[in-house]
Formats: structure tokens, C-alpha cells, sequence
């Protein structure tokens, strides 16, 4: 038998809103300036979902650039926050699927590897405030980074909801990963990776949005 789905959440980046380009050109910006060094998208694929500290850590590794943590991450952000400047939008169906996940009586996260810093921006861009959610986990409340599912036990945890009756909802594979690891059902849109890669890593249900969950899965969380 299905579980109850009484808790939805949500990472931000590929779930939310669409911010892999920005802190792309703005981790590729820091490198430029502080290393003097081209590196180039797809360097950054294995890492996204991981933090932002193994975002360019990795990447750095590649170069064999040693990071300097946390004026390199500074300096990204500080461009990011720049970038994003009007230029954020919620992914489609996003306010749409959190009104009716509100009406059922559903719980709401964030649960992002990204710091708050970050988290905090791109709400504020989409228009969404904290008070949106009944929990918001960011990158600088944990640990482990996932795959590790600590940020997804904190925010089943925060919102009063056994994480195998929470719904995550994912865009990459590490994220997917990390809601199996947590015990959850896991929705994995294909904002990053293709659908047989997220279905690979765990994800129950797949959909291009929030817009366009499957039906089978709207009838759990509304049912």
C-alpha cells in the first residue's frame, strides 16, 4: 500500500526556480578572476546538487587549484547575486502545486545543498518568503551534503512528518539519492538530468514540473 504523502520538500535550485546557469557563469566568473583560469560548464555537471563548497572544490581539483574557502565562495556569490537581479522567475507550476498542496493540508520545506546566502536570494527573486514554508534547510545547516540525506531527516523532522510519508522533490541525481537514503518518495524533474538518470538514482516519479505531476501522484497527494 502507497504511503501518505503529508510533507512535500522541495530543493531549490531545478525544483524551484532555474539558477544551475547562473552560479555556473558565476562560479566560471571566480575562476577567471581569481585564478586566471577558463573552466567550463560542463566541468561543474558532477557536482551539482553536492553544495557550493564541492561545486568548485571539484572543479578546482580538475585545474589543480587549491580553493581558497571561504573568499572563493564569497566572490561567487557576490557576482551570482548580481546575475540573478530580475532574472529569477518560479519554474513553472510552482505556486500552483504549493496552493493546492497547501489546501490539502500538506507540510512544505526547502531542503537545499545551497548555503543560505543563496536560499535567501533566490526566494527573495522568486517571490517567495520564508514564511513560505513551514521549514527551510539550507547548506549551512547540516554536515553531510548530499547524496548524505541529512538535510532531508532535518526537514522531515522540522515539519513534524516521518520522512516516509514526505515527497521530495528533486532535479538531480545526488539529491534523488539523498531522498531514497532518507526513506522518502521522490518526484525528480528533468530541469538538469534526463529522466532515465533520475529513475537510476531513485526517483518514483519523474515530470517536466511541478505543472505536470504525474497523475498517479497527484491522486496520493491530494487523496
Amino acid at each position: 500500500m502507497q504511503n501518505k504523502i503529508t510533507g512535500v520538500i522541495f530543493d531549490m535550485d531545478g525544483v524551484l526556480c532555474d539558477s544551475e546557469r547562473f552560479i555556473c557563469d558565476a562560479a566560471m566568473e571566480m575562476f577567471l578572476r581569481r585564478y586566471e583560469t577558463k573552466v567550463h560548464p560542463n566541468d561543474f555537471l558532477p557536482f551539482i546538487g553536492a553544495g557550493e563548497n564541492r561545486y568548485i572544490c571539484g572543479v578546482g581539483e580538475k585545474y589543480g587549484i587549491e580553493i581558497k574557502l571561504p573568499d572563493d565562495k564569497t566572490c561567487m556569490y557576490e557576482i551570482y547575486l548580481e546575475l540573478i537581479k530580475g532574472q529569477l522567475p518560479p519554474l513553472d507550476g510552482v505556486l500552483d502545486f504549493m496552493a493546492t498542496m497547501r489546501s490539502c493540508g500538506v507540510k512544505l520545506a526547502v531542503a537545499s545543498a545551497a548555503d543560505r546566502i543563496k536560499v535567501d536570494g533566490n526566494l527573495a527573486e522568486i517571490g517567495l518568503s520564508q514564511e513560505s514554508f513551514d521549514a527551510v534547510i539550507t547548506g549551512s545547516d547540516v554536515t553531510k551534503h548530499k547524496p548524505d540525506p541529512e538535510c532531508f531527516l532535518m526537514a522531515a523532522e522540522a515539519i513534524g512528518v516521518s520522512p516516509e510519508n514526505t515527497l521530495v522533490v528533486e532535479d538531480a541525481n545526488n539529491g534523488c539519492l539523498a531522498a531514497k537514503a532518507a526513506g522518502a518518495m521522490c518526484l525528480g524533474l528533468t530541469t538538469s538530468f534526463p529522466t532515465e538518470q533520475l529513475i537510476a538514482s531513485g526517483a518514483d516519479w519523474t515530470a517536466a514540473h511541478l505543472g505536470c505531476v504525474p497523475d498517479e501522484l497527484m491522486k496520493i497527494l491530494t487523496g
